[in-house]
């Protein structure tokens, strides 16, 4: 496991450090530019489009999903681990100005998951019996007919069925199963189990129950969580002024915190931030699109601007509540890590830590796993219909049944193994489905510009 461990921390160092800083920033510009910023432009039409619609019971639709049950299912896969604990690794490894690269990537990237969603819409096949079916393997397409389109597709749905449908849903039990079992005190393999076991009572409805499920969900899940938060930063109000500013003091000179030389820590900082952004809002993975595609729209754009508004609730409020609550409690006003990293904190218990500084350690710790379950459950089961499409189109749907036997399994291998393994691992196949889906956007730049100036 050490051996394994260490070759995919050297691969994932070279791709977070080198290639996807300017891939994901790179693509943010390229689409903010070419949209003339859409995401600040239309902000406010995607805020009105999704709670014009807000509806928990939107109910079965004849083909496809409404457009708030396709954002909440992309959402569902937004919202997880990554909002708690992918946010408070960033913290510990790249101290508190992390969180302002993660507020970088996530702002263009909002003009990314736009390029995505429209394409997904362009590009969506609808078959006789009025299913939908879309994705990033058909805009891939799209760009590259030929042989290339098709190699590029495959590699991607590869990459997506293992980051996604099995080590992304390890990640999830896993940080579900340590939370619990510190919360608790139940073991995490018999966490694990109970959420296999609920996966596939999910998993047989279909993407009509998964939708059912991730409309009612999401929202409670989201307000339940936030309002937790703010219990924790009005008790903690005359420290917000100094947590926020060491947000963006700490942004580009981090060394104090962080330690070491200040080239390595600004590295550390931006890496951090790039890479725990990239598994919290997803934009430029191709994750979302798929959900995205089946929204019943008139026109790409429509779904484009409601698809950004996931981007921003993902990172801008419940990750940035995360990110205040554990600035405000554990950093500033002279918190245990005010010096940097300290002994018996780490990223699977510092937000349990940071809630429990005010709500007391037992309910802190109780609140954060409760939360955490709900937040990673919504992600397996929007992962894992992500991963059954791609399966679906590179294998048929013949082999549906299998890959759904197979994830399952994963769910529960998920709770018995290392955590920094299986985190390692999920940002290993995460990064690789950004380069052919990148590719393909940048490619297609002129339809999302074309969708953009006809809506």
């Amino acid at each position: 496991m050490e051996a394994v461990l260490q070759v995919v921390q050297r691969i994932n160092f070279y791709l977070s450090d080198y290639i996807l800083v300017f891939l994901l920033i790179g693509t943010g510009l390229y689409f903010s530019v070419r949209t003339r910023f859409v995401q600040v432009r239309c902000f406010g039409e995607g805020m009105r489009a999704v709670f014009g619609e807000f509806n928990m019971q939107g109910g079965r639709q004849k083909g496809g999903l409404s457009s708030f049950q396709a954002l909440t299912t992309a959402i569902a896969a937004q919202v997880g681990t990554g909002n708690i604990i992918g946010a408070c690794g960033a913290i510990l490894l790249g101290g508190p100005g992390a969180i302002f690269w993660m507020w970088i990537i996530a702002f263009f990237g909002m003009a990314t998951i736009y390029a995505e969603a429209v394409l997904a819409q362009e590009t969506r096949r609808v078959a006789e019996d009025g299913s939908v079916s879309g994705g990033p393997v058909y805009y891939i397409k799209r760009a590259f007919p030929g042989r290339f389109g098709t190699f590029l597709a495959g590699f991607f749905a590869v990459a997506l069925i293992l980051a996604l449908g099995f080590m992304g849903c390890m990640v999830q039990s896993n940080s579900i199963g340590e939370t619990c079992a510190a919360a608790f005190g139940v073991p995490s393999w018999a966490v694990g189990i109970a959420v296999a076991v609920l996966a596939v009572v999910v998993f047989l409805g279909g993407i009509q129950r998964i939708a059912g499920v991730t409309e009612k969900l999401v929202p409670v899940m989201a307000a339940l969580y936030l309002l937790g938060g703010l219990v924790v930063l009005v008790c903690r109000v005359r420290y917000l002024p100094e947590a926020v500013g060491m947000i963006f003091r700490y942004a580009f000179v981090p060394n104090a915190i962080i330690g070491g030389s200040l080239g390595y820590a600004l590295k550390m900082a931006v890496s951090q931030g790039v890479k725990r952004g990239l598994f919290s809002n997803e934009a430029g993975m191709g994750s979302t699109p798929h959900a995205h595609a089946m929204a019943k729209v008139k026109h790409p754009h429509e779904q484009g601007v409601v698809a950004m508004t996931g981007v921003f609730i993902d990172t801008f409020v419940v990750l940035t509540m995360t990110a205040l609550v554990v600035i405000s409690t554990l950093y500033a006003g002279n918190g245990i890590l005010s010096a940097g990293t300290a002994e018996g904190v780490s990223k699977a218990n510092m937000a349990q830590l940071a809630f429990g500084t005010v709500l007391g350690s037992r309910a802190g710790s109780m609140f954060v796993a409760v939360c955490l379950l709900f937040f990673a459950f919504s992600t397996i089961l929007s992962w894992n219909f992500f991963g059954r499409l791609n399966v679906s189109w590179l294998l048929g749907e013949k082999a549906v049944g299998v890959y759904s036997v197979l994830a399952i399994g994963f769910i529960f291998l998920g709770s018995c193994l290392s955590n920094d393994l299986v985190w390692e691992l999920a940002d290993l196949f995460n990064q690789l489905m950004v380069l052919p889906n990148v590719l393909a956007l940048v490619t297609l730049g002129g339809l999302v510009a074309a969708a953009c100036r006809r809506k």
